[in-house]
């Protein structure tokens, strides 16, 4: 008799289980790689170009009040390349933290985008200068 009782027993806790990892899971940070696409005006909303596992979109970064005094999100500009973990958002991407790295180290989906953007400023910038 305890077989049976035993086997019941597991069938309904082991589902319990398994929705309590997934809701944990769900809370988590997300990786994610950035190309900053446009000038920054309003820091709370950087337009960028966002690398979430294998799809690129254009995304706004949405900053906290803890990110907004993050001197790497102070010294934002245009083609800068970025790690962040963060939350999707329908709104764009949560950043709960931000990493300032070298274009190299952007996936590939991003390196060709960081590329063009870098040369669009060289050429943009390179008149000016004498």
């Amino acid at each position: 008799m305890r077989g049976p009782a035993a086997v019941i027993c597991c069938l309904l806790i082991l589902p319990t289980g398994i929705m309590t990892a997934s809701g944990v899971m769900a809370d988590e940070p997300t990786v994610a790689f950035a190309v900053v696409s446009e000038s920054p005006k309003d820091r709370t909303r950087i337009p960028a170009k966002v690398a979430i596992e294998d799809t690129v979109a254009d995304m706004n970064l949405l900053a906290s009040d803890q990110i907004l005094s993050n001197l790497v999100w102070k010294a934002l500009e245009i083609c800068h390349a970025l790690k962040l973990e963060g939350q999707k958002a329908p709104d764009g991407f949560r950043v709960l933290s931000v990493r300032a790295i070298d274009a190299a180290m952007l996936p590939m989906l991003l390196q060709g985008v960081a590329g063009d953007c870098l040369l669009k400023k060289a050429l943009e910038v390179a008149p000016f200068v004498d």
